[in-house]
């Protein structure tokens, strides 16, 4: 199925795609054939991204953009079409960190769902808009998590905004699936990036259990693997898929939502945290 043109002819915009997961998918998506529009906060993360990709003869733009603002996401939508217009949306952009809940502030809530349910939204508004007065077909494939299906404590915001940005895949694809369009999702289990871990792991979560022991494979995902997995939902192999969120945790959310460790967490670990990320 992975032949070198499965991608060929189709341009996919990636949010987020500068580093870790939507650096790895942008890398698998160019060596299938397919060219990328990387956007990000960050322009110095999303060119040395793209120089890399082009060394390896990947046709590559880039646009600095912050999903959270709706004028700034129209802005880089409307750019990215004038060049090309753009086949699929890849909403992989989110924020998150651990808390607890009853602690966190409007401006923290906001933070998280500013990223991860507003501008995916904003996101996938912005091209279906342009597929559909263009007739044309498209595909949005969302990067959600497995507390779409377990809840997860410490981690609210995220769960919720993924969640609802799961009710969007399925209300839009039939919506918009007799336009043409499909949304279709993955919900990624321990797929360790120096972002996420920085977040959600801070030393190991300070218990001395790591998400390995209590994975049934045994492992930690491999960037790889995901971004094959992404690469087949975009395909064309894919085209019957719609409304669908795929899980590959190697079956860790059907032993742990992933949150259980912090449970027995001291007043004086919570404090700990809350200084680190202060600093």
């Amino acid at each position: 199925m992975f032949q070198p043109d499965l991608l060929r002819g189709k341009r996919i915009l990636i949010t987020g795609g500068g580093t870790g997961l939507g650096a790895a998918m942008a890398g698998r998506f160019s060596e299938l054939g397919a060219s990328l529009v990387l956007c990000g906060r960050r322009a110095q993360l999303l060119d040395e991204t793209a120089s890399r990709l082009r060394a390896g003869g990947a046709d590559v733009a880039t646009h600095v953009c912050d999903v959270r603002d709706p004028e700034a996401v129209e802005k880089t939508f409307e750019a990215a079409w004038r060049q090309q217009p753009v086949d699929v949306l890849v909403n992989n952009a989110a924020a998150n960190f651990i808390a607890e809940t009853e602690k966190l502030s409007a401006r923290a809530v906001d933070a998280v769902l500013g990223t991860t349910l507003h501008g995916p939204l904003y996101c996938t508004l912005a091209a279906g808009q342009r597929w559909i007065s263009e007739r044309r077909p498209g595909v949005v494939l969302s990067i959600l998590s497995t507390s779409t299906i377990t809840g997860r404590a410490y981690t609210v915001p995220s769960a919720m905004a993924k969640s609802g940005v799961l009710s969007m895949t399925k209300s839009l694809a039939v919506e918009w699936g007799p336009k043409g369009i499909r949304l279709v999702a993955i919900a990624p289990g321990p797929f360790p990036t120096p972002g996420a871990t920085a977040q959600l792991n801070p030393s190991e979560r300070a218990s001395g259990r790591s998400q390995v022991s209590s994975n049934p494979l045994g492992r930690n995902g491999d960037p790889a693997e995901l971004a094959n997995l992404a690469s087949f939902l975009v395909s064309d192999h894919a085209s019957y898929m719609t409304g669908e969120m795929v899980v590959i945790d190697g079956g860790a959310h059907l032993r742990t939502s992933g949150a259980e460790d912090l449970l027995g967490w001291s007043s004086e670990q919570w404090e700990a945290l809350r200084t680190r990320r202060t600093r």
